[in-house]
């Protein structure tokens, strides 16, 4: 996906995550229907309503309490997708997941995340807080989604809850 593809949309926010296991291996774990219930150390629930191609749609039931739906856009087998995810009734953001093979054994993962959250507020206002705030916050969590499918393909075994540490916002709150 790229900013021409996203108009308006200013400032992404990318993590990139090596993985020491073959691109194919990576798109099966990733184009799995319900993976984020194994990969993914703030999610929940993962339930599927369409799977397979860019009609694919689910939710993503977070430990916070939050819903957000994801409806797939665009589905390149063996590579990657594009979606959009947001709360029902809400905005939302635009996000793709690539994978790039590194040579036969290895590649690496990458989510690139087009935030919707202060996107109608003026440009020149809007830099502070995605600097200050969004920017960090958003990157901490998809380095622990892309960390959560790192640990799952080489380990075969699900991630736990806040794995890789908690979020203020997608994690459960203590009581």
């Amino acid at each position: 996906m790229t900013e021409e593809r996203i108009p308006g949309f200013k400032w992404p926010v990318a993590v990139v995550q090596p993985i020491a296991a073959p691109a194919k291996i990576v798109w099966e774990t990733i184009s799995t229907p319900g993976n984020l219930e194994l990969c993914h150390p703030y999610c929940k629930r993962n339930p599927v309503q369409v799977w397979r191609g860019p009609d694919s749609r689910d939710e993503v039931h977070y430990f916070s309490g939050w819903i957000y739906e994801r409806r797939f856009r665009r589905w390149s087998e063996g590579t990657g997708y594009d979606l959009e995810i947001g709360r029902p009734g809400g905005g939302t953001s635009y996000v793709s997941w690539q994978i790039s093979p590194a040579d036969d054994r290895n590649c690496t993962l990458s989510i690139t995340v087009y935030p919707h959250v202060l996107q109608k507020i003026p440009v020149v206002v809007r830099w502070l807080p995605h600097v200050i705030r969004l920017r960090p916050m958003l990157k901490k969590y998809l380095e622990s989604v892309t960390k959560g499918f790192e640990w799952y393909v080489t380990r075969g075994k699900p991630v736990s809850r806040d794995q890789f540490g908690r979020h203020p916002w997608f994690s459960a709150a203590r009581s």
